[in-house]
């Protein structure tokens, strides 16, 4: 029913995340009807953001210079390490203003079964940074899955014998009902209780 053209580009939207093949289908004829500068617009906006934007040399964040702005800022805690999986978790622990020190992007978490191994992830530059000297704490702030608990298990044991290594508390979100929440997030709740 739809020509080559635009069923290409709902093949290719379709591989965004979040994006089901009635999604693209929509995404698709709103571009066609939109205005041919601004849909050349958003097509230039996505070539000049894969020719500009890079990984950072030092954490793995994403840059347009060889730094990334947290690695060059030298107000930053240079002696606390924040591990995440992507570039998108930093922003999220940059939105809460509370952490001061430098981040580690992995580029994933470690899963076996999709054959993401150690060597996958950026743990040598990890090591390396750790080696450096100057790290006195490493955070690890991975996802609360399968997986990010497994890689924050492995780095874990890993950097023990090296730095101070913490994880990032979990628990019962603001605003939610005990009665909503599941075992492991109340035990975990429970664990992580603090004086008041």
């Amino acid at each position: 029913m739809l020509s080559p053209a635009v069923e290409n580009l709902v093949t290719q939207l379709t591989k965004l995340p979040g994006i089901g093949r009635r999604s693209a289908q929509r995404l698709t004829f709103h571009l066609l009807s939109a205005r041919p500068e601004d849909a050349l617009e958003l097509a230039r906006a996505i070539e000049d953001v894969k020719s500009r934007v890079r990984f950072c040399r030092e954490c793995g964040n994403l840059t347009e210079e060889e730094l990334c702005p947290i690695c060059a800022d030298p107000r930053r805690d240079r002696t606390v390490i924040c591990v995440v999986e992507q570039p998108v978790d930093v922003v999220s622990l940059e939105r809460t203003a509370e952490f001061r020190g430098l981040y580690h992007v992995l580029g994933g978490a470690l899963s076996p079964i999709d054959g993401v191994e150690p060597s996958d992830l950026r743990i040598a530059g990890l090591l390396a940074r750790i080696d450096g000297g100057e790290i006195q704490e490493i955070v690890l702030a991975t996802n609360p899955t399968m997986t990010g608990e497994a890689t924050a298990a492995y780095l874990a044991d890993r950097l023990r014998e090296r730095v101070r290594v913490t994880r990032l508390a979990s628990g019962l979100p603001v605003g939610g009902d005990l009665e909503y929440a599941d075992e492991v997030t109340l035990g975990r709740a429970l664990a992580g209780r603090r004086e008041m």
